[in-house]
């Protein structure tokens, strides 16, 4: 909003990104340390889920369901992971399809350490699906210059 008189800024207004809000644009108020707190969160939050798949992984080793079916659930839950690490980090670089999101909803809830370690890396050089928002930002923002900045001309001459 303007200080002058209470309106908003013309033009088009950036998109805020979770735990990051707009600081995005200038990588101003408090985004390193939004950042580094968004690494550390998500690293730490794998490193609990890991914990949690082992006290699973131990459960059916106690349970003696047979070798051949706790490989299944391991390797089930390391492919749903790297397929989870891909998706989310692709989704950081362009729109993902709400068709195929919602058709691999359960893939990624059964990947989620992947999800977590995707979104850790990505926290380490930027804030996550910050340079699809800038581009999309820029992108409106050239636009919006474009149909301001554009003479029409004498509109009494235009051609109907």
């Amino acid at each position: 909003m303007s200080a002058e008189n209470g309106t908003p800024p013309p033009g088009p207004t950036p998109e805020p990104i979770r735990f990051f809000g707009t600081t995005w644009l200038n990588h101003d108020t408090g985004y390193t340390p939004r950042r580094i707190a968004v690494s550390v969160g998500s690293l730490a939050t794998a490193a609990a889920a890991c914990l949690v798949l082992r006290l699973a992984y131990q459960g059916l080793r106690i349970a003696a369901i047979g070798g051949f079916v706790t490989l299944l659930m391991t390797v089930m839950f390391t492919i749903c992971s790297a397929t989870a690490f891909r998706h989310t980090w692709n989704g950081f670089t362009r729109r993902p399809d709400p068709d195929r999101q919602a058709s691999l909803r359960g893939l990624l809830a059964i990947g989620f350490v992947g999800s977590l370690l995707a979104y850790f890396f990505r926290s380490l050089t930027e804030a996550p699906g910050e340079k699809l928002h800038r581009e999309e930002y820029e992108a409106a923002r050239k636009r919006h210059e474009k149909g301001t900045t554009r003479r029409s001309g004498n509109p009494s001459k235009k051609r109907r």
